[in-house]
């Protein structure tokens, strides 16, 4: 059987809209459902926005001449810190790799239980519940949110109006101003709020993000995870059968029609669906669609017309699970009245597992591995090589060493692989250089040897802990 996955559920929808009486362009006003589900969507939702608020007052103590703050994006002195991790630009490599991991997590969950992510831990997701607790506990619910729309204005409808922008307002600079403070010292800038000394430049950013969330969480909503996010028009080329995503089981649900009807048509021997049409699934969907009608690239997998539909369904005394997390694939087998077959482990998902895995793997040890310092050489190009009246050769080089610990360390510089004396210009005496905190220096190095000593040269810089850092050039004569 051939499988069409709707992608122009926005006209359907507006004709639905049109149909309700509905303004055209009006964001979706979701109905409030109680359940498994959405308990656990609360959930997700208080643990997430208490990480986002609270990260950037965690202390973390990496000694003297180092921010104290666990979590800080410390842009002006190129520096990302993360409780006992600490990035340099020379290590944004190692984001890469975090980045093509999450990547391949998010992959992984979409091929065992699709949207996952955007169903419950999606930042868009997270506040436009919040934004539309608000306005539900403000406004009511969502029977009274639509008739509230187009009607006349009355002195209450006005109060309730100002008071749920007022809270949105709230919300959105709270999150922009918290945003804000990831880039800085977090109780100092609060600090500076409460004295009024901030500057412009934090203003502007804070008034930037809490325009963003008012404008995303509070009018934009479904909109976002429809049209703005790419994640949804990946679906088409990532989309499996087998992952459990929401569906309804159409074999069971038809044919649609009333309670007493279905009975009455039951006793005379005639097969009856289960939906009762109630339109429950739809009213509570934040995104405004019918997952009756089948897989919807827009259904964000948030698992709410699933409580509704239980609900319906234990009030009529029917089995739960018309519409549930189910694999597609079991859909189809259930219309063929085949028994359902759980296939969340199968190559795809071994195989994005291993990669997750192996990729984890390899990111811990290159964090494990990482030093807190940096040896390179660059050696000169005009000339490469200068020959000396007493006929030996000499090749000058940049030699630069970056120190990233928070205290100054002395390294001592040495070569191997030929036969050559090492100077450092500037340097009266040795080949010991001390290079301060969170510094890098770049020195001009010699190397005087034999005409014929030419080949691969190892540099080494030693510090006083033995730390050993190495870098290899070439001694050429010409």
């Amino acid at each position: 059987m051939a499988l069409t996955i709707e992608i122009d559920h926005a006209k359907t929808r507006a004709k639905t809209r049109a149909k309700a009486a509905v303004a055209a362009g009006q964001p979706v006003a979701p109905q409030s459902v109680r359940g498994t589900i959405r308990r656990i969507k609360w959930g997700v939702l208080l643990l997430t926005l208490s990480i986002y608020y609270v990260t950037p007052f965690i202390r973390w103590d990496r000694g003297p001449n180092a921010p104290d703050q666990a979590v800080l994006l410390d842009f002006a002195n190129g520096r990302l810190y993360a409780f006992f991790v600490e990035i340099w630009p020379q290590d944004l490599y190692l984001v890469t790799g975090l980045l093509v991991l999450a990547a391949t997590i998010l992959i992984l969950t979409n091929a065992l239980a699709g949207r996952l992510w955007c169903g419950f831990a999606c930042p868009q997701t997270v506040w436009t519940d919040l934004f539309l607790l608000v306005e539900r506990l403000i406004e009511g619910d969502r029977r009274l949110r639509l008739k509230n729309r187009g009607a006349p204005v009355t002195p209450k409808r006005a109060a309730q109006i100002v008071a749920k922008h007022a809270a949105w307002l709230l919300i959105s600079f709270a999150t922009g101003g918290t945003l804000i403070f990831y880039f800085t010292d977090a109780p100092g800038l609060l600090r500076g709020f409460a004295s009024g000394e901030v500057s412009t430049n934090a203003l502007t950013w804070i008034v930037v993000f809490a325009g963003t969330t008012y404008g995303l969480a509070g009018f934009a909503r479904d909109q976002v995870c429809t049209f703005m996010c790419p994640w949804p028009r990946l679906q088409g080329a990532i989309w499996d059968p087998e992952a459990y995503t929401v569906n309804y089981r159409d074999y069971r649900g038809e044919l649609r029609m009333s309670a007493k009807k279905a009975a009455a048509v039951r006793l005379e021997g005639k097969p009856a669906g289960d939906c009762v049409d109630c339109g429950q699934c739809v009213a509570v969907c934040p995104i405004g669609i019918d997952i009756r009608e089948g897989p919807n690239f827009a259904c964000i997998n948030c698992g709410l017309c699933v409580d509704a539909c239980d609900g319906v369904m234990s009030k009529l005394g029917r089995a739960r699970g018309l519409i549930d997390y189910e694999s597609w694939s079991n859909i189809e087998r259930g219309r063929r009245k085949e028994a359902p077959v759980n296939r969340l482990v199968r190559p795809k998902t071994i195989g994005l597992t291993v990669a997750s895995l192996a990729l984890a793997g390899i990111i811990t040890v290159a964090f494990a591995t990482k030093t807190t310092a940096i040896l390179s050489v660059q050696h000169d190009r005009d000339p490469v090589a200068v020959k000396l009246s007493d006929g030996s050769l000499r090749n000058a080089y940049t030699v630069k060493l970056l120190n990233k610990s928070s205290a100054p360390h002395a390294y001592a510089l040495s070569v191997s692989g030929v036969d050559a004396k090492l100077a450092i210009v500037g340097v009266q005496t040795g080949s010991s250089v001390v290079i301060g905190p969170e510094t890098s220096e770049a020195l001009r190095v010699t190397l005087t040897g034999a005409a014929d000593g030419q080949g691969d040269v190892v540099f080494t810089a030693r510090d006083e802990t033995d730390a050993v850092l190495s870098a290899k050039d070439r001694f050429v004569d010409r």
